[in-house]
């Protein structure tokens, strides 16, 4: 084991590689490909290829498809969420952050691999799949995240943080790019990129195994480990009550991370289900020109440009956010880009019904979406106290974003199930970006992020 020098420029490359490796996963599977893949295998068809029913059934129950969707990635965030805390402590105790985030990594790329075998006949074992790679991605998330405090000084967090988002936007980018021209120029089957995902994932992650270090506790003693990782915790937890600006930060951030994740992670579904665009047909009968309007829902070409334009401006929106963080302060920047999400949401609910109006809202979207996850990942890192345990703390940080998530997918998947529209569920991220907004305000000012 070794130690980590501050600032080594090498280390910090190798530490954002994970940013290019394990965003094919967010952008191929859960926002791209995968979800187009999903909603049309469930999906019931005519004899013209028209979706006409989205239902599905599971264990005799049934469900919209979309919505059973919303269960399964929910039920992934609490798995993550339960395990993260004592496999944090027990990697500050141990020295293994390492260990597990190539443990979950090599879990989620395996997992997107058997994606491959995903049809309506097999649904229970394609959704095991769906649930574990969503908690492979997430679980490595938390060890990774936990490194950036040790590899970068405070001044700089916020430019890391960036930089990593952006080179995961990139790469996530060109392999989506890659997956396209082999499905549109030579016809090959859609399964297959979910193997291109976890050759990328596990592959480039490789870079960044190279170069980190488990890192060795100073003070390891004798003792149950798995013990020793509760005690981590508990005192982790005790220490966090008496620190009032990471405290109100956590809270806001939990509330509005119910929004910010579950736009990315429905938002082709929604689009898929809920915009159509209105297109003049022609046709000839008994040699008259007969033109009508007709409703066509959006097309999957139209969906891919969308998310590529989220993919791209989402590198904008990580350093025009680190830029305007400088100037005004770290929470204050988080304020404007919540103002930001309120103003989407509230527009695509009353006027986007179009893909050109699907359009401009993606491209909002791109940047306050690559702002707010870099700028929350750095503000976290600065109001961190001089510790050791930076993975139990970071676990914190994760299962406030992860149980969020949850509430945010299963409220997303509850009123579209009893409302039977999914554009119903906005409502409910417009309040948890309003009330992310007021706990945000009550922050005390520091040095750091005021």
């Amino acid at each position: 084991m070794a130690e980590l020098k501050k600032g080594d420029k090498k280390l910090i490359n190798a530490w954002t590689f994970y940013d290019w490796a394990n965003s094919s996963y967010p952008l191929v599977i859960t926002a791209a490909i995968f979800p187009i893949f999903y909603v049309n295998v469930t999906g019931t068809k005519d004899a013209d290829g028209k979706i006409i029913s989205d239902m599905v059934t599971l264990f005799g129950r049934h469900f919209k498809n979309t919505e059973l969707y919303d269960y399964v990635v929910a039920l992934s965030f609490i798995i993550v969420s339960l395990s993260s805390p004592v496999l944090s402590g027990i990697a500050d105790y141990s020295g293994s952050k390492k260990r597990f985030m190539q443990f979950f990594c090599y879990l989620g790329s395996i997992s997107c691999a058997t994606l491959f075998f995903f049809s309506k006949d097999n649904l229970f074992l394609g959704l095991l799949s769906v649930l574990f790679a969503s908690v492979g991605y997430w679980g490595s998330i938390v060890f990774y995240n936990a490194y950036l405090p040790e590899i970068a000084e405070p001044a700089d967090h916020d430019k890391v943080s960036a930089n990593g988002y952006a080179r995961g936007y990139i790469g996530g980018a060109i392999l989506l790019i890659i997956n396209l021209i082999l499905i549109k120029k030579f016809n090959m089957d859609p399964r297959y990129s979910f193997i291109t995902v976890a050759m990328w994932w596990a592959g480039f992650a490789q870079i960044t195994f190279a170069s980190l270090p488990n890192i060795a506790r100073k003070h390891l003693s004798d003792g149950n480990i798995i013990t020793k990782g509760f005690r981590e915790l508990l005192k982790v937890w005790n220490e966090l009550k008496h620190i009032k600006q990471l405290k109100r930060f956590l809270m806001s951030f939990f509330v509005y991370s119910m929004g910010v994740q579950t736009v990315m992670l429905i938002a082709v579904m929604f689009a898929k289900k809920e915009i159509v665009d209105i297109v003049e047909v022609s046709e000839t009968i008994n040699g008259v020109i007969i033109k009508s309007i007709k409703e066509v829902p959006i097309q999957d070409s139209a969906l891919i440009t969308s998310i590529l334009l989220i993919q791209f401006l989402g590198i904008a929106g990580a350093y025009l956010f680190s830029f305007v963080s400088r100037k005004i302060g770290n929470i204050k920047t988080l304020g404007l880009s919540l103002i930001i999400w309120i103003a989407v949401c509230i527009s695509v609910y009353k006027f986007v019904y179009s893909s050109y109006s699907f359009y401009v809202a993606a491209c909002f979207v791109g940047l306050v979406m690559g702002g707010i996850q870099s700028l929350s990942r750095s503000t976290y890192s600065k109001l961190l106290p001089e510790t050791e345990d930076n993975a139990s703390y970071f676990s914190f940080y994760d299962v406030c974003e992860k149980i969020g998530i949850v509430i945010g997918m299963l409220s997303f998947g509850l009123i579209e199930g009893v409302t039977g529209s999914m554009r119903n569920s906005i409502f409910a991220l417009v309040s948890f970006f309003i009330i992310g907004f007021l706990i945000l305000l009550t922050i005390p000012k520091t040095k750091n992020v005021s």
